[in-house]
């Protein structure tokens, strides 16, 4: 496959994920894609706005993203964003983008800062992006704010959970440099779900707002927590920097000129940075769709067959056929007698945390209440001899 082969990867898959997310389902394909997971505040806003070279995304306190974002990066002359949702409309100004992500945010989740596992697709063609697929995760939490429910972590996990588990998914670990490391959301849950650290790349932010005299060299060397796909760090603008609207060129300069002078990071500056970042993940996502295209091409065929064989049945369906009935019943028997076998054994997709259901309940009345039932039982011993007798005498019949 020649280089041109090599581009059109990441475009192949953004025509897939878009084609699913229009039916409503992704038909069960694991598809190659790198999603984007850190803490609240982590920095993974300002990464990915980075990247485009405009501020796009909602910012505010609490959680801010409350669906995971399909963001497809497509390098092109003109700059402009599309949604899936609104085909065929341009947004040129990305302020307008970001509003359409709050609105679209509320239409699915309400104003209560809900989540909702049902992804929005942003497509943002822009001079300044290299080809590029994220999928931007809501940060983890561990409190509850306004109406949220008080699950809102497992919420968010189990979400999260969704997506970083898959095989063919990438992770974007984002951890600021500020805080310890060793306890970093992103690299507990990418630890959890790549314990050998063969599908993580780890982004470090914040390093300009580390205490005086410590650095984050043997992380980004990586000494410390190795990744198999390494290290790299990022310096995004402050708070301040944004409510100034400082321009993201000039902040992407101070960023270069940041790792150039720092005595500790000098001599990885080259592999350092905002543009390294996104020429690597470009790389990284390209490989990753290269390798994993055959499986992915004879998972869909042989689902193409069982469909196609489907259709077929179908195109001589009559209502009124009573074998199609009988069918359907026997289908419908077969269904409830697994899902009843599952209940009693305690291997269905549900699992009760409050009381005790199925197999187990009857498991404790078996062991904990038919035994005490039983010494209850006040028995005359010649009687119950006497029945016994008769009852081995009775089931020989003529015998």
């Amino acid at each position: 496959m020649g280089n041109r082969g090599m581009e059109d990867l990441i475009p192949l898959v953004n025509r897939m994920q878009d084609a699913f997310a229009s039916i409503g389902q992704n038909a069960n394909l694991d598809l190659p894609q790198i999603a984007v997971v850190g803490g609240q505040s982590a920095g993974k806003s300002s990464v990915l706005e980075n990247f485009v070279g405009k501020d796009f995304l909602p910012r505010g306190s609490g959680i801010v993203t409350r669906r995971p974002l399909v963001l497809q990066l497509i390098n092109c002359p003109t700059e402009y964003a599309e949604f899936l949702h609104c085909k065929g409309k341009k947004f040129i100004d990305f302020d307008e983008v970001r509003q359409e992500i709050e609105a679209e945010t509320d239409r699915a989740t309400g104003h209560n800062k809900g989540i909702s596992p049902v992804p929005i697709n942003l497509r943002v063609y822009s001079p300044n992006v290299l080809n590029l697929t994220l999928v931007d995760l809501p940060g983890m939490t561990k409190v509850p704010v306004g109406d949220q429910p008080a699950d809102i972590e497992h919420q968010i996990r189990d979400m999260l959970m969704q997506f970083v588990t898959k095989d063919n998914c990438l992770l974007l670990a984002v951890s600021p440099a500020n805080s310890d490391l060793a306890n970093s959301d992103a690299l507990k849950i990418a630890k959890e779900v790549d314990p050998q650290g063969l599908r993580t790349i780890g982004v470090i932010t914040k390093l300009d707002l580390m205490d005086e005299g410590t650095d984050a060299r043997d992380i980004l060397e990586n000494k410390l927590l190795p990744l198999r796909r390494g290290y790299i760090g990022v310096v995004n603008r402050s708070q301040k920097d944004i409510d100034g609207k400082k321009d993201i060129t000039a902040a992407l300069q101070a960023e270069r000129k940041f790792f150039l002078s720092h005595p500790s990071y000098r001599h990885l500056a080259d592999r350092m940075g905002t543009a390294y970042l996104q020429k690597v993940l470009n790389q990284q996502l390209t490989n990753h769709i290269r390798d994993t295209l055959p499986g992915l091409r004879s998972k869909l065929q042989s689902q193409l067959l069982s469909i196609e064989k489907e259709v077929e049945e179908y195109k001589n369906f009559r209502p009124d056929d009573p074998s199609r009935k009988t069918k359907a019943l026997l289908q419908m028997v077969q269904q409830f007698a697994v899902d009843f076998e599952k209940r009693i054994e305690g291997s269905g997709d549900q699992v009760e945390t409050y009381e005790l259901s199925g197999g187990a309940k009857i498991n404790r009345v078996f062991h904990e209440r038919f035994p005490f039932e039983l010494v209850k039982l006040e028995g005359d011993e010649k009687t119950l001899r006497k029945e016994i007798s008769y009852a081995i005498k009775n089931i020989h019949g003529i015998r």
